[in-house]
């Protein structure tokens, strides 16, 4: 149901956008001019931040990680259709703590003082569509919707609670049979508790690229939004781009910069975060 209200969404955004951008967009190139453009970008992220399930979200000290996102983008002439770009980006890391808290996960119940272990393991491929607004040697703007396609998985991994079903321990049996206190030596086991992360959001796009008086230098920024949804995604980055080589048949960009990515599940798979990951990038693009 989610994939079909987004696509129907994002037909509908379409068909409205298309008409409007097409008068104001400025483009000096050839009217045979289409671009493949191929890069990727390595990520040096810090994550920070609480998730679990809802009422027992707590900080795995999540680990400083490199993540690389790679994409292709193509821009042809054609003003009244959208251009498109597909990018994919990780986002895996691990952690583990110490727990001052009863945690539940997956239906698992990870009692007070254990140690408890997490592997963030997601990723996500974007969809865009966009117009270029305005696009000329000194200043460019894009704007659009974004599907973002999210896969993985976060693993929880500890010492569980088991006891006699008929004793009463109200982590496990809140309401027993009989009204007797579970034994110090109950039964306990290493368990894992894996929630899934699939799910499609619509994002709004935008874009900027403002060229700098230093030959070859811009500065330029890009976020993406959350449309539709409980949940509150962002994912934005500013930088400096430098084309290092122009040639007939290709050109060559580097960049570096600051990107930011949050994320806020409200129920995901029963999923809650309050998640940030935030670093400096580098990276490259290539027009052909």
């Amino acid at each position: 149901m989610i994939k079909t209200a987004y696509a129907a969404t994002l037909a509908a955004l379409l068909t409205f956008t298309a008409p409007a951008t097409a008068q104001f967009t400025y483009n000096p190139k050839s009217s045979d001019d289409v671009g493949l453009y191929l890069g990727t970008q390595i990520w040096q992220s810090e994550p920070s931040g609480i998730f679990g399930e809802e009422n027992t979200l707590i900080d795995f000290n999540l680990n400083k990680k490199q993540q690389i996102k790679y994409f292709i983008d193509v821009k042809h002439p054609i003003s009244f259709l959208p251009n498109a770009r597909i990018s994919n980006t990780t986002l895996d890391t691990s952690g583990k703590t110490t727990l001052t808290q009863k945690f539940y996960f997956d239906d698992k119940t990870f009692p007070i003082g254990g140690n408890v272990d997490t592997s963030f393991n997601v990723r996500y491929v974007d969809y865009t569509f966009y117009y270029e607004l305005f696009d000329n040697e000194e200043f460019s703007f894009e704007l659009g919707v974004t599907a973002r396609d999210l896969n993985g998985d976060v693993t929880v991994t500890g010492v569980t609670k088991s006891s006699d079903e008929n004793c009463h321990d109200p982590d496990i049996n809140p309401i027993p049979p009989h009204n007797y206190p579970c034994p110090n030596t109950g039964n306990t086991t290493i368990s894992s508790g894996k929630i899934k992360t699939d799910e499609i959001n619509p994002l709004l796009y935008v874009a900027t690229n403002i060229s700098l008086p230093l030959n070859h230098l811009s500065v330029f920024a890009k976020a993406d939004f959350l449309l539709l949804s409980d949940h509150t995604l962002s994912d934005y980055q500013v930088g400096l781009s430098y084309d290092l080589m122009r040639i007939k048949m290709m050109d060559f960009n580097v960049n570096f910069g600051y990107r930011v990515v949050k994320m806020e599940f409200e129920n995901l798979n029963s999923l809650y975060t309050d998640l940030e990951f935030k670093g400096a990038f580098v990276g490259m693009i290539a027009r052909f």
